[in-house]
């Protein structure tokens, strides 16, 4: 029982971890598109 429960936290861990860096990564690309919408004008 103990191995599954290490396999489940991790995949917690990484499902997280995961989820903070694609929200990071959509800011960027706003980030950028924003920065040529300025530029554009």
């Amino acid at each position: 029982m103990k191995p599954m429960t290490v396999i489940i936290t991790l995949i917690a861990i990484f499902s997280l971890t995961a989820c903070n860096t694609m929200a990071g990564f959509g800011k960027d690309i706003q980030q950028g598109g924003e920065a040529i919408e300025r530029s554009a004008q």
